[in-house]
């Protein structure tokens, strides 16, 4: 009976800090530089729980430009598919082309991950200030 009662006592110490370990983890990895007019802007997600596994979550793409407006930001293989809610599992991948007309001007990249992992919804915002030129 000891030996029960000391295993019952044990699993309710460890069932909070295994409920603690459960979230989601989100990197943006792009390049150093300012992005170039014209040329592909390669860029990309990584979304794991906190033990590094990847996990299954969806992105929204958005730039934000200089008054406040919010704008999608479209696949690097269409000209009129937008990253919205796309589903993806553990790293997205693509690359932004700015238009000449975006030179000079401090945009803000917005992505948008949203994450479920067993019953709790996670959400997390990566940003990024850019000048085009």
């Amino acid at each position: 009976m000891r030996a029960k009662l000391t295993l019952v006592l044990l699993a309710l110490a460890l069932a909070p800090a295994a409920a603690a370990a459960v979230g989601m983890k989100a990197t943006l990895k792009a390049p150093a530089v300012e992005p170039q007019i014209d040329i592909r802007w390669w860029y990309s997600i990584k979304v794991t729980d906190l033990k590094g596994a990847p996990v299954r979550a969806t992105v929204t793409a958005e730039i934000i430009d200089p008054f406040g407006y919010a704008y999608p930001v479209q696949f690097s293989w269409s000209k009129t598919k937008d990253i919205v809610n796309w589903p993806f599992k553990g790293t997205f991948r693509d690359g932004i082309k700015f238009p000449p007309e975006s030179r000079g001007f401090a945009l803000m990249l917005r992505w948008t991950i949203k994450s479920k992992i067993g019953a709790k919804s996670y959400k997390k915002v990566l940003t990024r200030k850019v000048t085009p030129g």
